[in-house]
């Protein structure tokens, strides 16, 4: 159905190609409900479709090819799906690893549907570049893409270390050397790895700072180690930029267009993007994503690359 086949080594490098998914068209109407589902305030399904359509230009315009997989489902499956107000997190549902595509499995109830419906339409595009999802809880948000040589994988509240063991032989054998397993605080504003750290830079990650206290086990296709986080990532070409003061999801939760420009929120701390040399001499295209944020989680979570080059 695709011209190209998915190929990621990185979180930096140019985006070519992201899945997204439209909003519900539900609305989230009193607080009693917000908390209920894990939303932190109400949410109104327009203003939500307002800004996913601000998000999707922006990628578009920027020369991103985006795939809304909610306009792909079959009408058996849409009846469910359109109801189902956690599905434009795609980054949780699967990822691609090298030129691997590997399906999650979802860590949450009111999650589950989602992922047989992303999964049916991903194994019918892609079929040779399909790995089976785990038995485990294995949420792609946990999932990070340092660079060639390494990966960083959060076992926290969505994912298992059962389902990391069973995928990292594979990700070894697209030549991968390392993979680092950090186990971090299971709350709302640490749900996932992308909630606590993201790379921002070939040569940068921005991290929270209580990650500095938190040791990371190091896995390589024969052997086993301890290091802590600042150790790992510098090991891996990394300086850590430690933000002591943040706003989880805006501040934290952004995707790198290319080596060049970061996709943002509007929400986000804007003094953290020149306390730093290297973010001082990025592009920044901030969209609102606002309404779609209450949800708890942000630009980094409604995005699955496909391709990058």
């Amino acid at each position: 159905m695709y011209s190209f086949q998915p190929d990621c080594w990185s979180e930096h490098e140019e985006l070519k190609v992201v899945m997204l998914c439209a909003p519900t068209n539900l609305d989230v109407t009193d607080l009693t409900i917000a908390e209920n589902v894990g939303w932190s305030a109400t949410v109104n399904h327009e203003k939500a479709m307002e800004n996913f359509m601000e998000f999707k230009t922006a990628l578009e315009n920027a020369g991103v090819k985006v795939i809304d997989y909610s306009k792909e489902l079959p009408d058996d499956m849409k009846t469910v799906s359109e109801q189902l107000i956690n599905r434009y997190f795609v980054r949780d549902l699967a990822c691609v690893i090298g030129n691997s595509l590997f399906l999650g499995e979802a860590g949450s109830s009111l999650r589950r549907p989602e992922y047989p419906h992303a999964h049916a339409l991903l194994e019918k595009w892609f079929p040779e570049k399909l790995n089976k999802q785990p038995s485990t809880a294995l949420e792609c948000g946990d999932v990070m893409i340092l660079n060639k040589d390494a990966v960083l994988i959060n076992i926290g509240m969505r994912t298992t270390l059962e389902a990391v063991k069973s995928m990292k032989e594979r990700i070894f054998q697209k030549g991968f050397s390392e993979i680092g397993i950090i186990d971090l605080p299971r709350r709302a504003d640490t749900l996932h790895l992308d909630m606590n750290c993201n790379v921002a830079n070939a040569n940068l990650v921005i991290a929270k700072n209580f990650m500095h206290y938190f040791p990371v086990q190091v896995f390589t296709a024969q052997t086993s180690r301890f290091e802590m986080t600042e150790q790992f990532l510098n090991h891996h070409g990394f300086d850590v930029y430690w933000l002591e003061k943040y706003n989880t999801i805006p501040d934290i939760n952004f995707i790198n267009l290319n080596p060049e420009t970061l996709l943002i929120s509007k929400q986000s701390t804007k003094q953290q993007w020149t306390k730093h040399p290297l973010l001082q001499k990025k592009k920044l295209i901030e969209v609102d994503v606002s309404e779609l944020e209450k949800g708890g989680g942000g630009i980094r979570c409604m995005t699955l690359p496909l391709l990058r080059k």
